[in-house]
């Protein structure tokens, strides 16, 4: 994860703690096959097109979260791809 300089006195920035359960959750759903390879792809896409969009939004947040979001769901769907394999979705 990314030190934004928020870290003080052994505390993190809001949302690590949420992070590191999100990724080992979808980490655990594609080993256990409840997830496939595909399912994270569209994930990821889905994330992205949020972020792009964000200014239309029904469920507005701060742009700059939903970039980091699409950033960071880019990077999990290449280590699970990589981890775990599995068919890429048709397109």
């Amino acid at each position: 994860m990314m030190d934004n300089g928020l870290q003080t006195h052994g505390m993190t920035p809001a949302g690590d703690e949420s992070l590191v359960i999100l990724q080992s959750l979808l980490c655990l759903l594609r080993e256990k096959n409840v997830l496939s390879r595909a399912d994270i792809e569209e994930l990821t896409d889905r994330v992205a097109m949020r972020a792009a969009q964000a200014e239309r939004d029904p469920l507005p947040c701060c742009s700059e979260a939903t970039q980091g979001a699409a950033r960071e769901m880019a990077r999990i769907g290449d280590y699970v791809g990589h981890r775990y394999g599995g068919k890429h979705r048709r397109i």
